[in-house]
């Protein structure tokens, strides 16, 4: 596939899909904007899941220090 018209053409598209929500779809402290909530979302896509979740962490509250990259 050279463009994202041949993968559709190949692969089909998106517009019926319709996330899924298990016993398995739970809420992250993630906050946004960090590794660990980037892995979740591609987790949640993977696994056919609504990328948010109504109690995913909306707010920085409670959150010090300094992480690197290789800490998340």
């Amino acid at each position: 596939m050279r463009t994202v018209f041949d993968a559709i053409q190949e692969c089909g598209h998106d517009e019926d899909f319709v996330p899924q929500i298990t016993p398995d779809f739970k809420p992250t402290d993630a906050p946004a904007g960090s590794l660990a909530k980037l892995k979740v979302l591609a987790e949640r896509v993977r696994r056919g899941f609504p990328l948010w979740h109504e109690d995913d962490r909306n707010d920085y509250s409670g959150l010090t220090g300094y992480r690197t990259s290789k800490d998340s």
